[in-house]
């Protein structure tokens, strides 16, 4: 456990949002005497404009669209409509609301040792933590800043009212139509939740639907899109963008020809930069890379001694459970020394569309890379009992393993349910199970994660010869 020095306090920690608390309490339960500096709205991106207010809304949504495919059953019609949008944002605040008290400011009074302090803190010429005018007498100290949303380089986006993920979420009018300009996890699932609640969307991305994943998965989420009316505009390169009238004009080069793209509301979903800016890291020594994060090394320490960083502001893993995981690293480091060290090896991932994109480890271009003898498996749910009888075989389940050992190395999901069967991937990845092992494991029969089961026996198989429940 901590020994308390003469300081004021054991540990500073910069910035009150979900990585901010994971250090803050996890030093406090180790008997440290802390200083949690706020600076905004307690509680951070994640329960104020990021995970709670979007899946709120993405549920929402959800039951518009289960209605008009309850067609799929024969001797089933069902609808839905929108009949007030500010009644469901009204809604969704209350549980923002709710929980940023629940999680984050009720919960100090529980924790006698952490002393709140809400300011902007930064480092002054002398590399002193500096906040409102006072200096911050702590041994160590953790940064968690966060991130906001990043702005592309096209001409004239300073000059048109653009929206961004936090004011899209917080419309309380539905525009007549939206062009959302980035197509990374951020702008699929907003651009989903629009389009099902009556708004003619467009989607422009440089790249295509989520680049960053298997490519089976992009293309066929595509699809879905587009046959939820979503039109999906890539291999695109950004000339300016500008406001007519009550209209935003975005002007693009598509295959050699100059095409305009018009909406009553644009969208900016190009990605989050780390807020870094007040700080004064250059007074402190304190690096940063090239997309602007804070330098770390494993044990999530800065190039200053005695100073960490975790969470969004160090431009990795940005999803909230990454940033607690991280923090709570830095906040056992900084008081008993570098032990322990940040893995993301057998970090799961989620994008909300639906369907759902779920993925653990290696894509098949990373094993690659790698200069590993890859093998992957590809099961459409057409192959998956419970897709069949939910009669909504959309999605793909893609396995990657290496080739020699059969071990499995990335698993990447596209259902409906996805997100809910990711950890059994996670757990087989872990524990180092092969392909074989996978596919010889008792599933339950009817769920979605039985794909697992089925995707793995592909890479030896044809599932579609095989009874019922075989394995």
């Amino acid at each position: 456990m901590v020994k308390n020095s003469e300081r004021d306090f054991d540990l500073a920690v910069v910035g009150a949002g979900s990585a901010g608390f994971s250090a803050a309490i996890t030093a406090a339960d180790e008997g440290a005497r802390v200083a949690l500096i706020g600076y905004g709205t307690i509680g951070g991106t994640c329960v104020n404009v990021g995970c709670v207010p979007s899946k709120a809304l993405i549920r929402a949504a959800e039951t518009l669209h289960v209605a008009h495919a309850a067609g799929r059953f024969d001797g089933i019609k069902a609808s839905a409509t929108v009949t007030d949008w500010n009644a469901v944002q009204k809604q969704k605040q209350d549980l923002v609301d709710d929980l940023r008290a629940a999680k984050y400011s009720d919960l100090l009074s529980a924790y006698t040792s952490i002393t709140y302090m809400e300011g902007e803190a930064s480092y002054s010429d002398q590399g002193a933590l500096i906040v409102n005018g006072t200096t911050i007498d702590a041994e160590k100290t953790i940064i968690a800043t966060g991130t906001r949303p990043a702005l592309p380089s096209i001409k004239g986006i300073d000059n048109v009212p653009y929206l961004t993920s936090t004011s899209a979420l917080e419309l309380d009018k539905l525009p007549k139509s939206l062009l959302v300009i980035g197509a990374g996890y951020i702008g699929v699932e907003i651009a989903q939740v629009f389009a099902r609640a009556g708004v003619v969307v467009t989607i422009i991305s440089r790249r295509g639907l989520l680049p960053e994943a298997e490519p089976e998965i992009g293309e066929a989420l595509t699809t879905y899109f587009g046959d939820e009316g979503i039109n999906v505009i890539s291999g695109i390169s950004y000339e300016k963008i500008e406001a007519e009238g009550k209209t935003v004009v975005l002007t693009v080069q598509d295959q050699g020809q100059t095409r305009e793209i018009s909406a009553e509301k644009v969208l900016i979903a190009t990605g989050r930069t780390p807020n870094i800016e007040g700080l004064e890291l250059p007074h402190a020594g304190i690096d940063v890379a090239s997309n602007n994060g804070i330098k770390v090394d494993a044990h999530m320490c800065t190039t200053r001694e005695g100073v960490y960083a975790v969470g969004d502001v160090t431009g990795q893993d940005q999803f909230v459970y990454m940033a607690a995981y991280g923090a709570k690293i830095a906040a056992k480091n900084a008081l008993n020394g570098n032990s322990i060290s940040y893995d993301s090896s057998v970090m799961p991932a989620v994008v909300f569309t639906d369907p759902q994109v779920a993925s653990v480890g290696l894509t098949e271009a990373q094993a690659r890379d790698q200069g590993i003898e890859v093998r992957t498996s590809v099961l459409s749910l057409d192959n998956v009992p419970r897709a069949l009888a939910a009669r909504d075989t959309r999605g793909v389940i893609k396995l990657v393993a290496d080739g020699k050992t059969k071990r499995l190395l990335g698993a990447h999901i596209l259902a409906p349910e996805g997100s809910d069967s990711i950890q059994t991937a996670v757990l087989a990845i872990k524990t180092g199970m092969t392909y074989e092992d996978l596919g010889a494991t008792i599933f339950p029969y009817l769920t979605t994660v039985e794909g697992l089961k089925l995707a793995a026996q592909t890479f030896d198989l044809d599932v579609k010869k095989l009874s019922c429940c075989a394995g």
